[in-house]
């Protein structure tokens, strides 16, 4: 692959280009974005070789597409049509069903390969890419078999050799997990942050009192809403079904609470201690 251009070049797309073009010194990363200052800004942290536009896109051997999920959904029919035979369009959106139903008709669904690298901090923009965002982290790969076997197989080698674990799953599938393990941690943190924000309007000292262990709890909530307003609004259902069970945890740790019994809220918190050995067992 010579030709690589990414559209949206900030956390995960600037960072998939440096890693790529780490190890792929002769690859030219064409960028392209609705502002010209973004691509100025990725110039100059050498993110990008050249600036490009969408109808450049016919001389592209990879099209790597991370934009927010609800543009992505308006944009890639329009990316497929411009693409070549040969090309291949990924996309590494947080949801998938809404993203692989747009191009399931569409005559180039072969020149598509949906994924998700699971990867990225609470920052955004071309200052926020990094090397090494992608070592050890999972690349959720959907639908792959609708795929065009030879397209899809140098994509793979080009993100396993970044570093990235490949794993495969339907979209249904894949937006019901990511709503669990990911969404409901944004959410969280952004309800958290609301609530000492709105605390903290009547008590300046609370701040004073943030420690570490707030620090990280709150972390996601300085995420883009611009990017996870239409995460939440394309998975909703599973959404709303993660919300409910959280805050039917919450409620009963509330009426634990309530009721004095904290022979149960220790049992609680030590059987969910548990969590520990699962994440330890995958990082």
């Amino acid at each position: 692959m010579k030709n690589i251009y990414a559209i949206g070049i900030g956390l995960i797309g600037g960072s998939l280009a440096i890693d790529i073009k780490k190890n792929n010194p002769d690859v030219i990363i064409h960028g392209i974005s609705r502002k010209q200052s973004t691509l100025d800004e990725a110039l100059s942290l050498n993110l990008i070789d050249k600036k490009a536009t969408l109808d450049d896109l016919g001389n592209a051997d990879l099209v790597i597409v991370s934009i927010p999920v609800d543009a992505t959904v308006k944009l890639l029919p329009t990316i497929l049509d411009k693409i070549s035979d040969n090309g291949l369009v990924v996309d590494a959106g947080s949801t998938k069903l809404d993203i692989c139903k747009a191009v399931e008709n569409h005559p180039k669904r072969r020149n598509f390969l949906a994924m998700h690298p699971i990867a990225g901090t609470e920052h955004s923009g071309p200052s926020a890419a990094i090397s090494g965002l992608f070592q050890g982290k999972t690349n959720i790969v959907c639908e792959v078999e609708k795929t065009t076997f030879k397209l899809q197989e140098k994509a793979l080698k080009l993100f396993s050799d970044i570093g990235m674990r490949i794993r495969y799953m339907n979209p249904e599938a894949h937006d019901k997990h990511i709503a669990y393990v990911s969404h409901l941690s944004h959410i969280s943190a952004f309800m958290l942050g609301k609530t000492v924000i709105d605390k903290e309007r009547n008590e300046r000292d609370i701040f004073d009192m943030a420690g570490s262990g707030f620090a990280s709890t709150v972390r996601l909530a300085k995420s883009s809403p611009e990017m996870w307003t239409p995460i939440f609004k394309q998975n909703k259902t599973n959404v709303i079904e993660t919300l409910e069970e959280y805050i039917s945890n919450l409620t009963h740790f509330k009426e634990l609470m309530k009721s004095d019994d904290f022979d149960a809220i220790f049992n609680e918190m030590k059987n969910t201690n548990h969590i520990k050995d699962i994440l330890n067992g995958i990082s």
